[in-house]
C-alpha cells in the first residue's frame, strides 16, 4: 500500500490504529456487573479475557461486548460463540430482555465513568499498534484522512489526544453520527468526486457490506492483518476485490 498525497483515506480506529480489545473486553464487564448481580468484582480473570479477545473478531458495535462478556462468563466456550455469533447475541439479548439503545448507553457511560476515575489506566488500556502514532503525524505532513468507526467520537479524541496526534473533528465520522460505513464512505465520495478513497479495516463483514454498495466499486479496499479478523477471513481475501495488508506494508 503506497500513500498518496493524491488520495482520501478511511481508516478504521479500534483494530487498525488502536489495539482496544482488552479496554473493550473490561468495560463490557464492568457494565455487565450492572445489569447481572452474580456478575462481580472490578475486573474479569485473563481466563475470560483472553477468550474476549478470540471472540473479538466478529464485535462490531461496543455494546455486544456486555453480551459477550455475559455468554462467556455462563460458560459458553469462545469458538461455539464466534459460530453463528450474531443468532447468539441476538437471542440473548430477547433471552434477557434488553434493550440495545439501554445496552449502548450503559457502555459508553462505564466509560466515562472509567475515564472520570483513572484516565491514566483506560489509556494505557488502548494502546496505538506499534509505531502508528508515527505513521498518523507523519500522513498529517501531505494527505488528507478520516477516522471511520463504531466507536463514540469522544473516547476516540481522548486516546488521538493522549497520544498527540492531531485530527480535526470534522474528520472523526463516529457511533455519534449514526451512519453506516457505508455510508460514511459515500459521503466522502460525494466531497472528493476526482480522487481515490482508500478504506483500511480490520473486519472481513465490514467489508463485505462496502462491497455490496455499486456506487462504491471504486473505492480502494484493505483488510488490515494485525487486526480482529481470524485467519479465514485472511484467506478470504484472495476471493474478493479487496488487498490484504500486513503492518510493514502499511508503515511503509
Amino acid at each position: 500500500m503506497k500513500f498518496s498525497a493524491d488520495h482520501i483515506y478511511a481508516l478504521d480506529f479500534d483494530g487498525v490504529i488502536c489495539d482496544s480489545a482488552v479496554e473493550t473486553g473490561i468495560t463490557g464487564w464492568k457494565a455487565a456487573t450492572h445489569v447481572w448481580n452474580e456478575m462481580t468484582g472490578v475486573l474479569p480473570d485473563q481466563v475470560l479475557l483472553d477468550a474476549f479477545r478470540r471472540v473479538r473478531p466478529a464485535l462490531e458495535t461496543g455494546y455486544e461486548a456486555i453480551i459477550i462478556m455475559r455468554l462467556l462468563y455462563q460458560g459458553i466456550h469462545h469458538d461455539r460463540l464466534l459460530d453463528n455469533y450474531a443468532k447468539q447475541i441476538k437471542t440473548a439479548i430477547q433471552n434477557e430482555n434488553l434493550n440495545i439503545e439501554a445496552l449502548k448507553e450503559l457502555f459508553g457511560k462505564t466509560r466515562d465513568t472509567w475515564i472520570k476515575n483513572d484516565l491514566q489506566e483506560w489509556i494505557a488500556m488502548n494502546p496505538l499498534f506499534p509505531e502508528m502514532a508515527e505513521k498518523l503525524e507523519k500522513l498529517n505532513t501531505f494527505a488528507t484522512w478520516y477516522i471511520v468507526t463504531t466507536k463514540q467520537t469522544r473516547f476516540v479524541k481522548q486516546i488521538l489526544q493522549a497520544n498527540k496526534i492531531e485530527l480535526a473533528d470534522a474528520c472523526i465520522f463516529g457511533l455519534d453520527q449514526n451512519m453506516s460505513k457505508p455510508e460514511v464512505l459515500l459521503s466522502l465520495l460525494g466531497k472528493y468526486p476526482d480522487q481515490t478513497i482508500c478504506f483500511v479495516e480490520d473486519r472481513l463483514p465490514t467489508l463485505e457490506t462496502v462491497i455490496q454498495h455499486q456506487q462504491l466499486q471504486d473505492i480502494r479496499l484493505y483488510l488490515a492483518s494485525w487486526g480482529y479478523n481470524t485467519a479465514q477471513d485472511r484467506q478470504a481475501v484472495t476471493n474478493r476485490p479487496m488487498t490484504l495488508i500486513n503492518t510493514h506494508q502499511f508503515l511503509a
